[in-house]
């Protein structure tokens, strides 16, 4: 019977508190872990988009990569295929310091600093507006089309995906600039701030290995 009554004593006192949160054996908490898992897969998106590219440099012969221009070589003229590389490289500098001024934001925030936030963040959107909009006068100028044999299709599918990549992540940057001006955030939750910012960071990584890729290797 005193088992009993305790078990009923210690019912009555747990009653109505709210139930024992929930134990984890992962030390990464769970939205970290999800955009992690989440940036998993799209590194495999990634690698298949650069297995087909090295497929069809090594498959199809070439005596130079990038190919001579078939339209000219039927006319004895060798004429390669031109990749702006030095504006590749102005777009490389330009992604690799918005990674640093976007962790600056996240500092700012740990710190309890809203105007370093708000300025990183701003700093970040703008160099990945830039970016953006070098890559598509870059399109706009390069001379041939994803039409123009496996240069040109793999050419366009990867720095395309990457750019598909860095709308999405723009687009993350942008919210997280709108909710840090309203002041959405706190140095103890900053959850909704730092998960926008390590896919950032994976875009600009992809960026340095697509660049390294197509444009140098």
């Amino acid at each position: 019977m005193s088992t009993a009554a305790h078990a009923d004593d210690a019912h009555a006192a747990h009653d109505g508190e709210h139930p024992p949160e929930p134990h984890y054996s992962s030390k990464v908490e769970h939205p970290i872990l999800g955009i992690y898992l989440f940036l998993g897969s799209e590194a495999m998106l990634f690698g298949s988009f650069f297995a087909a590219y090295f497929f069809a440099r090594v498959a199809v012969p070439h005596e130079v990569w990038p190919p001579y221009r078939p339209e000219l070589l039927a006319e004895g003229i060798q004429v390669q295929y031109h990749l702006p590389v030095f504006l590749a490289l102005i777009n490389t500098i330009i992604l690799v310091t918005s990674s640093f001024t976007a962790h600056w934001a996240v500092q700012a925030l740990k710190a309890n600093n809203r105007s370093g936030l708000i300025a990183g963040l701003s700093l970040t959107s703008l160099l990945g507006l830039t970016f953006l909009l070098i890559q598509i006068r870059e399109y706009m100028r390069i001379g041939f089309s994803p039409r123009d044999e496996a240069f040109g299709s793999t050419f366009y599918a990867l720095t395309g995906l990457h750019g598909i990549h860095v709308f999405v992540g723009l687009s993350l940057l942008t919210f997280a600039l709108i909710r840090s001006i309203r002041g959405h955030y706190r140095p103890a939750h900053h959850h909704g701030l730092e998960v926008p910012i390590i896919y950032w960071h994976f875009v600009d990584v992809m960026w340095i290995v697509v660049y390294v890729t197509v444009y140098v290797l």
